[in-house]
């Protein structure tokens, strides 16, 4: 089955929409697939007797083979979370930073990549130090250099910026932090289904990333992977009931003992939403289904649609730089009158977000060409 093959099955309904929805960076639409696995959940939730804790627990141990193909890993690896917050936050919180040691974030991040740090700063004595991005864009030089000062511990960096879409090298960041024995920390959230990634090959420790966007799930789910070797070394700051071993045994669970498993589950605050992981693996079966290399292209060929469009008039300024091994599916555009612009894409029905001054627009795999042309002429209306 080919490509557009799947999109006609998978997304019939924004085929045929008046939207034209270029704002996947904010929320992907579910597909047709999950639409029917939703109904069949709620059927099962409303006669509980139907969905017994065998069938709960095999949909997460589904959700973390999923998860772990996604990215190269082993099931073992991954902890489920219900936001990418959650992942950043159990970084913080569990990896074993002293007082005055230095972690290394940049500048106009997204929050969720800043708070965690900033609260752990203050609660633990450390210092967060936001490298000062350039022309707007996260200065991945000044970065590197930010590695030598002897007391930094940790790099967490967004792979993919919210505001401009410029993509760092995870694999040249990576090396520069094995080389100094630093941990590198990546917010996958705006990379991860634009973009492709191997954890076996590129040098991260931890990654966090919500599906909720650019995997097409639901709210509420995420994971994050940790490298092997971490795994154990660490302990969760926020412990589950079900974080230990034996836990999944419900007839003897005042048998108290704090023994944590082996794997990645020892970082999982259950209870999960089982519901919303049974829509997520039907997403994720799908992205697998297409291919993530396929998806990966398609975005391609929408994105650089709209980078030509935007270079080629004097009236537009392109935001996310030109080169596409710096960018991923987000294409940030800044007219004269980005409020007025944003206004005109509202009232014509083309799905956008307003960041920071400019027009942010997100086509999926599945987005019509003919939707991006219209977003491009209502845009350049002004």
């Amino acid at each position: 089955m080919t490509l557009d093959d799947i999109i006609a099955r998978e997304f019939p309904r924004l085929q045929t929409s008046e939207m034209a929805w270029l704002n996947s960076a904010s929320t992907g639409p579910m597909p047709e697939r999950a639409r029917r696995v939703a109904i069949e959940q709620v059927e099962k939730r409303m006669e509980p007797w139907r969905y017994g804790s065998v069938e709960q627990f095999e949909v997460l141990d589904r959700s973390r083979e999923l998860c772990a193909r996604l990215i190269g890993a082993s099931p073992d690896e991954i902890a489920l979370m219900v936001n990418t917050t959650a992942g950043l936050n159990l970084a913080a919180r569990a990896l074993p930073f002293e007082r005055g040691d230095v972690v290394v974030g940049t500048d106009r991040d997204f929050p969720a990549n800043v708070y965690p740090w900033m609260a752990m700063a203050k609660d633990r004595g450390l210092e967060f130090r936001q490298v000062p991005c350039r022309h707007g864009l996260f200065d991945e030089d000044a970065l590197v250099a930010a590695l030598d000062e002897p007391r930094v511990r940790a790099l967490v960096v967004s792979w993919v910026s919210f505001e401009s879409g410029v993509r760092l090298d995870l694999d040249r960041l990576g090396a520069e932090c094995r080389r100094r024995g630093v941990t590198f920390v990546v917010d996958a959230m705006q990379g991860l289904g634009p973009l492709t990634i191997d954890v076996r090959k590129t040098p991260i420790d931890i990654l966090s990333c919500g599906a909720q966007k650019w995997l097409l799930g639901p709210w509420g789910t995420a994971f994050t992977w940790l490298r092997k070797d971490l795994v154990r070394q660490l302990e969760p700051a926020n412990v589950g009931w079900m974080s230990v071993k034996g836990s999944d045994d419900f007839t003897q669970l005042v048998n108290y003992r704090l023994d944590y498993w082996d794997d990645a589950r020892r970082f999982e605050v259950v209870t999960l939403p089982y519901q919303d992981f049974s829509l997520m693996n039907a997403s994720l079966e799908l992205i697998h289904e297409a291919g993530p290399a396929a998806i990966a292209a398609r975005i391609a060929q929408l994105t650089n649609r709209l980078v030509q469009w935007a270079l080629e008039r004097d009236d537009m300024r392109l935001v996310t730089p030109p080169d596409p091994l710096r960018r991923a599916g987000i294409v940030a555009i800044a007219p004269r009158d980005p409020v007025a612009a944003s206004t005109r894409l509202t009232a014509q029905g083309v799905g956008h977000s307003l960041r920071e001054g400019a027009i942010r627009l997100s086509p999926h795999f599945f987005t019509p060409a003919g939707h991006v042309e219209r977003a491009l002429e209502v845009l350049g209306a002004g």
